[in-house]
């Protein structure tokens, strides 16, 4: 486990991917590079009708060579925010520093490091990279140092804490919200502090929930009901922002679709 703090100063912990499952994700997306390379070559053969004597032969060879090394991570972990399909399937993705996710900065840096230093040209096929993550406490490669990222496990973050089910009397005030403003780091934080909630004490339960229902209230824009416990809010706010990113399955006709159930501590 790693320690993040974000851009509202709440710390995280998230899992750090250590170099096995690392490497098991590169393999896997080594062997869709070398489909696509394998690919990109013979379309080059066809546009030139397999001349490789003729100008272009070579042109075309290294911009499909900079598409598989560099493209392929490069676009992506921009598209999919910190993840490739190898990634994707052993349930990890990389993340700022501070926990938030990645652009394409962050994704150019890695690739173009990784092509050149981490495992390819100066990289002695990944030694390079294998010796730096066992060298770093958060299992950063050269590229991770470069462009202040850090590759962690996901699979926790994806599932909803059953404490996040929305009591009745805010499920209107959570449905007016506008989520754009809720930055993923945050909502990340959040995410964690209702799943541990119960390891916490009752002062720590409290003095985090109100730093976190601050910080998100004020990304929202809009002031914290009165009365309610921070666990609640919380909870209110993150079932919603699911809710929306999921999609609508409406009940069949003439079944009643039952109402949210109320938070229960």
């Amino acid at each position: 486990m790693a320690e993040f703090t974000t851009g509202e100063a709440v710390a995280l912990e998230l899992p750090v991917a250590r170099i096995p499952t690392r490497a098991a994700a590169f393999v896997l997306d080594l062997v869709l590079q070398i489909v696509l390379g394998i690919f990109l070559l013979l379309l080059v053969m066809v546009v030139l009708r397999g001349d490789d004597s003729n100008p272009w032969f070579a042109t075309l060879t290294l911009a499909s060579l900079i598409t598989v090394l560099v493209g392929y991570p490069v676009i992506w972990e921009t598209v999919l925010r910190g993840a490739t399909p190898g990634k994707l399937i052993f349930g990890l993705r990389v993340v700022r520093a501070d926990g938030g996710p990645v652009d394409f900065r962050h994704a150019l840096t890695r690739g173009l490091t990784g092509a050149i230093v981490d495992f390819w040209i100066l990289g002695l096929f990944g030694l390079i990279a294998v010796a730096s993550s066992m060298c770093s406490p958060t299992a950063r490669r050269v590229g991770d140092v470069l462009a202040g990222t850090v590759v962690v496990h996901i699979q926790q973050r994806l599932s909803l804490p059953a404490l996040a089910i929305p009591p009745a009397w805010l499920t209107g005030w959570s449905a007016e919200l506008d989520m754009t403003g809720l930055p993923e780091d945050l909502a990340l934080a959040v995410r964690q502090y209702l799943t541990r909630i119960n390891t916490l004490t009752p002062a720590a339960q409290h003095d985090i929930g109100q730093a976190l229902v601050a910080a998100v209230c004020a990304r929202l824009r809009v002031a914290a009901p009165p009365g309610y416990p921070p666990v609640q809010i919380l909870g209110s706010v993150i079932a919603e922002r699911q809710r929306r990113s999921l999609p609508a399955f409406p009940p069949p006709p003439g079944v009643f679709a039952p109402a949210p159930v109320a938070l229960v501590r």
